[in-house]
């Protein structure tokens, strides 16, 4: 994720917070159980991103004797969190709230107050949702969305990303089920919006969390990356042949292990001098290469 990745933390969470506030207040005012649903999801995402903003801080931590490579992946455990609040808080509770309604049959009152809510509320989450997708697009251009979902490394930008998609597509399911509840006079639909937002809330916090699991387990660096420290280790002339490179995701940084056989050397003084400066070399041509293990070996002919 790129360093404007805490801005955009903050504008979402002062987006989510405001949002809240409005719809507890129409959810108050028309007793809508989608609005009240949609007002829970706000909430839950305002303490989303504060947990990112933790998790964030938390990855920034210097190595030390315990954790000699950094906290960089602790980003993860905070991103699992947050899928498992989304699921949950988000999620099932709407659910339940939907029903609950379903048994109630509550009436629906100032519904044109719930609508104009759901509509800003709409106006700001896209705007949301377009900021995280300008990011998407900037680090990653020609990249179909589903492709990026599943090969991304950057677990805070998957979360609000998802969230942000959740939101917007929640709110549509809101709008439709309480205009559809305004015009035929019954409050299932209400009820049934509420259900249809914590399914799919639900749905989403899955897709994520299985993704975030994936990274705290361990994965690779992108593809991308992958491929392009390969081809610059095979071009360097003093790498006769490439047994194995191991590349490791560790938050917003790449560990690389090398196993290669080297050019003839007339001094092991000299080799060790050559790997130094391969080492150097990708760690300045791939800024986000930390570390780098390399082990010279020879191949059996």
């Amino acid at each position: 994720m790129s360093a404007e990745s805490p801005k955009a933390i903050f504008y979402a969470l002062a987006a989510n917070a405001g949002i809240a506030v409005c719809k507890y207040a129409a959810a108050a005012f028309t007793g809508s159980g989608s609005m009240f649903a949609e007002a829970i999801h706000s909430t839950a995402d305002c303490g989303n991103q504060l947990l990112l903003l933790f998790g964030l801080r938390q990855s920034r931590e210097p190595p030390s004797p315990l954790h000699p490579m950094g906290s960089g992946r602790a980003i993860n455990f905070y991103s699992l969190l947050v899928a498992l609040l989304l699921f949950f808080v988000g999620g099932a509770f709407s659910v339940y709230e939907g029903v609950h309604r379903l048994f109630t049959r509550e009436p629906l009152q100032y519904v044109y107050v719930a609508l104009a809510v759901l509509g800003v509320s709409v106006v700001l989450e896209a705007l949301s949702l377009y900021g995280a997708m300008r990011e998407i697009r900037a680090g990653n251009p020609g990249k179909p969305l589903w492709r990026w979902f599943r090969e991304t490394r950057d677990s805070d930008l998957l979360v609000v990303a998802g969230e942000d998609v959740a939101a917007l597509a929640g709110l549509a399911i809101a709008f439709v089920a309480v205009l559809l509840t305004v015009i035929t006079g019954n409050p299932v639909w209400d009820a049934c919006g509420s259900i249809c937002i914590g399914f799919l809330l639900m749905t989403i916090a899955w897709l994520v969390a299985r993704e975030v699991k994936s990274m705290i387990v361990g994965e690779s660096a992108s593809p991308e990356m992958r491929r392009d420290i390969e081809t610059f280790l095979r071009a360097r002339p003093e790498i006769r042949h490439i047994m194995n490179v191991i590349t490791l995701q560790w938050g917003k940084e790449i560990v690389v292990a090398v196993q290669a056989e080297m050019i003839d050397y007339e001094h092991s003084r000299t080799m060790v001098e050559a790997i130094n400066e391969i080492e150097a070399d990708l760690q300045a041509r791939f800024p986000q290469v930390r570390w780098v293990f390399f082990e010279p070996d020879f191949v059996n002919r």
